[in-house]
């Protein structure tokens, strides 16, 4: 079962679920300080002490999707059947009931045995609520089996979102294991002042709120001060100071205003505990590009991405449209329903007509249908703006979530593409070229380009998406949004041609904070010199993602290329890479940068002890299982790295770059034999790498395999024919073979300044 497509390079963890607690705790409980007050800093009091002045806000509020967030197990929150109600899933009988009042599942648990589970809390409510069940170490787990409110009956959430896999209980994505986790997964968006607090050490969460659900403080911040305010004299009030709140929601430009729902509406990484006290967002999160595999190449949602993602796509978005322009702040409802919505900004008279449209309108029933008006689901369906420009899709089994970057049907990147497009999202009877046919018919021949299509070549680092990439990635941020521009950044990674080297160099300094980092992350230069000279400067930047990931490039250099004048801030950035990854450490990912980090510098005992824990955590990390091996082989242990190769291999045999990594450690084994076979194979899977051939060459040179030797090196030279290590190879192998005419001709090609010391 293969049902994860990690990246070896180092990844960071992507924070994605539900919410847990066990029941005893008071619905109010506050967090770290137990009331007390650390710092002169406002304080939590509490979403209840804002009722009595905010009475509007909070009717508004009261039983919104944000009021039901979370709430503790009882007979007015619980909506799932629990009088011995009966699912059977997977050929598995599963049972809820209730016992000495309280809700009880009866299902399979840990180790693959059947037990009895109490229910402590509800999640969301809304088409589906999940249930919370409380485990040792102060773990709430997530259980798969699910009410769907739409229809009241139970379904099996595992089953719906992964229909062809099979997750057993040592699985990463078991209810019962890591991947499913509250505490670590979604906690800190479906509750107030959420504080994590994972120890790694002792894998154990004092996980602590101050509001169960996401109450006034979420969003207003800590309001002690504000409390302070409004008690003072209406006359004597400060008039310029917010109402003294720690975040100002008001009078905010769109990114300011967007960035203040993204930190729980986005898929993201998480850096630290969320701190309301001003800062960049990238300061406590890392945005997840628009991108393979979490979007379609074109940008269209293909994973869950919580709405920030498609949004900051938009036109809308780049036209100042902020989210409370559509949803009410409070309720979080639409300030409209219909075509009335949209029909606030867009003339009715060119848009909310037939001859936009071209479908019927339900309040029209004299408009006859004629071949091309096919109707869609439900007659006037298809004169909503909705169902053309926010297609969407099923998550979570039942939770139909639009795409909100409101883009224009495009048929003919499905054709091209592959990726999804609304027309046909309705008539799925239909083809993307009948689709195209009435687009062309209705709004003409011309189209314009896409930056999906650029995308999907850079996916593939098809040389002809170069430029295209050079020139989104460097365009104004008038012309393209942050993110699409982030997406074709990361996306020059995948070439190593100089052009789009110093594109990426050039976009270090931009001027959003978004492009600066992505730009850190990809940018490799060639010499020490262009590390320093790219990363130093970093150091200082003003936003704490930039700084750590510049120290953690910086930290693949020798100890002698770092300087005294710069080596403190490089260790203060440092630091906060190894404290983010540390507060993510309940997730593979973190714990694998963290590895790779120590065994980096030098501290090899801690690496090994981090690459284990990823694998304890998720044994189907298989990154954390190559770069353990490459630690085993550097300290000689190469026994245990061939096992962790040959794992990888039976396990992800499309991981193409091992058979190469494993090739090569058994030629240092002396199994030359056994080296030459996996060197072959990976060959036939990268033929285009040179350096393949030049090993594989080399190791048919000393199994007296002559042939295969010549062709090899040769081969190696057709692909680099400049490579001074490969010419001399072939020089020497001449040579071997008492060709001293072929060799002498190979070696002219040689300075004697560049023949290699071998």
């Amino acid at each position: 079962m293969q049902h994860k497509n990690w990246k070896i390079s180092g990844l960071l963890a992507l924070a994605i679920i539900v919410i847990v607690f066990p029941a005893q705790w008071m619905k109010y409980q506050y967090s770290a300080t137990s009331g007390k007050v650390e710092d002169a800093r406002p304080h939590f009091v509490g979403g209840e002490t804002c009722i009595e002045c905010h009475k509007i806000e909070y009717d508004f509020w009261l039983n919104s999707d944000h009021d039901q967030a979370m709430e503790i197990a009882s007979n007015e929150t619980v909506l799932g059947d629990f009088d011995d109600a009966v699912l059977i899933s997977e050929g598995d009988t599963n049972r809820f009931f209730r016992q000495d009042g309280k809700f009880m599942v009866h299902t399979l648990g840990p180790g693959g045995s059947f037990s009895d589970f109490e229910i402590t809390h509800t999640f969301g409510w809304w088409p589906l609520q999940q249930y919370l069940i409380p485990f040792e170490n102060g773990r709430l787990q997530t259980l798969d089996l699910t009410w769907d409110s739409r229809t009241n009956l139970w379904y099996d959430m595992s089953e719906a979102v992964y229909p062809d896999e099979e997750i057993p209980p040592d699985d990463w994505l078991h209810w019962t294991n890591f991947g499913q986790n509250w505490n670590g997964m979604c906690a800190d968006c479906h509750s107030t002042h959420l504080q994590k607090k994972f120890n790694p050490e002792t894998w154990t969460f004092q996980t602590t709120w101050s509001d169960i659900d996401v109450n006034c403080e979420a969003c207003h911040g800590p309001g002690s001060a504000h409390l302070e305010w409004a008690a003072l004299p209406e006359m004597s009030r400060p008039s310029d100071n917010n109402t003294a709140l720690v975040v100002q929601t008001h009078d905010l430009a769109t990114r300011q205003y967007v960035d203040l729902c993204a930190r729980c509406h986005m898929r993201r990484s998480a850096l630290s505990d969320f701190d309301h006290f001003g800062g960049n967002l990238l300061d406590h999160y890392i945005p997840q590009l628009t991108g393979e595999p979490y979007y379609y190449s074109d940008g269209q949602i293909l994973e869950e991405d919580y709405v920030f993602g498609s949004f900051v796509q938009s036109k809308m978005f780049m036209n100042d449209i902020k989210c409370n322009d559509c949803h009410d702040a409070h309720s979080l409802k639409l300030v409209k329903t219909g075509n009335d919505l949209c029909l606030t900004c867009h003339r009715a008279e060119v848009y909310d007509v037939y001859e936009h449209h071209f479908h019927k309108k339900a309040d029209n029933p004299d408009l006859q249908e004629g071949n091309h008006r096919q109707m869609v689901n439900k007659e006037g369906e298809g004169a909503l703006c909705i169902n053309c420009h926010m297609d969407g899709g099923f998550y979570m089994g039942v939770d139909y979530r639009r795409d909100h970057s409101f883009r224009v049907p495009r048929p003919d990147l499905t054709i091209s593409l592959g990726v999804p497009n609304a027309c046909n999202s309705c008539h799925t009877d239909k083809s993307a070229g009948w689709s195209e046919k009435y687009i062309t018919e209705w709004y003409g021949k011309s189209r314009q380009a896409h930056y999906g299509s650029v995308f999907a070549g850079g996916e593939a680092a098809d040389p002809a998406a170069l430029d295209g990439l050079i020139s989104i990635a460097s365009a104004s941020a008038k012309l393209y949004p942050v993110m699409i521009r982030a997406t074709a950044l990361s996306l020059l990674a995948n070439y190593s041609e100089v052009k789009s080297i110093e594109a990426i160099e050039l976009r270090l300094t931009d001027e959003d904070p978004a492009i600066r980092y992505y730009a850190t992350r990809v940018y490799h230069p060639l010499t020490i010199d262009a590390y320093k000279k790219a990363f130093v400067p970093m150091l200082h930047d003003p936003v704490k993602a930039i700084r750590a990931e510049a120290a953690l490039q910086l930290s693949q250099l020798p100890p002698t290329a770092f300087d005294s004048t710069w080596y403190k801030s490089y260790q203060e950035a440092l630091t906060a890479y190894a404290d983010a990854m540390r507060f993510t450490s309940d997730f593979a990912a973190s714990r694998h940068n963290l590895a790779n980090l120590q065994s980096r510098t030098g501290k090899k005992e801690d690496a090994e002890k981090n690459y284990l824990a990823a694998l304890q955590i998720d044994g189907t990390f298989f990154p954390a299982k190559v770069n353990l091996a490459m630690l085993y082989n550097a300290q000689q242990q190469n026994e245990k790295a061939e096992k962790l190769f040959r794992e990888v291999i039976r396990d992800y045999p499309d991981q193409h770059e091992i058979y190469y990594s494993l090739g090569l450690l058994l030629a240092e084994m002396n199994k030359l034999v056994e080296s030459a076979v996996l060197l072959e194979k990976a060959a036939v899977f990268q033929p285009d790498r040179s350096r393949i051939y030049y090993n594989l060459g080399l190791i048919y040179q000393y199994l007296s395999q002559h042939d295969k030797a010549e062709l090899a090196l040769l081969q190696a030279n057709i692909l680099e024919p400049l490579n001074k290590d490969i010419i001399y190879a072939i020089a020497v192998f001449y040579s071997k073979i008492n060709d001293e005419g072929k060799s002498e001709e190979w070696m002219k090609k040689l300075s004697p300044q560049s023949i290699p010391n071998n």
